[in-house]
């Protein structure tokens, strides 16, 4: 294993708390310090791994310091937002129309469905409100199959 400078250990750790892969920490640090060291090196300065060794305590504080900053950058990008993704999808959507590209709006329409339907996230809820079992509820509407077959059809006509 390669003695590290202060230097590079600082550059290893915060990269690690950015959700940098092991691997492409090793690449980065070659390219940028001209040193070589193994992934499983890098590996061995993040200590919420079972395979780091006695991390010094400034590099755990720095590791979690950089970690909370960098999740709290993520909320600040704006693709992080769900709202702002429904935006861009509106805009895509509007262009999609006038270009009468009816596979792509379908595309759009359905990853809006994704979108607000949570799709994209890992909560999962297990049970209703103040952990009570959820209710069960059928579901109505009042749309008869003719007004359904005519929205279909006014949609298919633009395009």
């Amino acid at each position: 294993m390669a003695t590290l400078s202060d230097d590079v250990k600082v550059f290893i750790v915060q990269a690690l708390a950015c959700y940098d892969s092991p691997s492409t920490v090793a690449t980065a640090v070659k390219e940028q310090f001209g040193v070589v060291v193994s992934r499983q090196q890098v590996e061995s300065y993040d200590h919420t791994k079972a395979s780091s060794k006695g991390v010094a305590k400034k590099l755990v504080a720095l590791f979690n310091e950089t970690r909370a900053r960098f999740l709290e950058g993520v909320a600040a990008v704006p693709v992080a937002k769900q709202v702002y993704r429904l935006r861009v999808l509106q805009r895509v959507l509007e262009r999609a129309e006038k270009q009468g590209n009816a596979a792509l709006v379908l595309q759009i329409l359905e990853q809006s469905a994704k979108e607000l339907g949570g799709a994209y996230t890992n909560r999962k809820e297990v049970t209703g409100k103040d952990g009570q079992p959820l209710a069960m509820t059928s579901i109505t509407t009042n749309v008869t199959p003719e007004q359904l077959k005519e929205a279909v059809q006014s949609v298919r006509d633009k395009f």
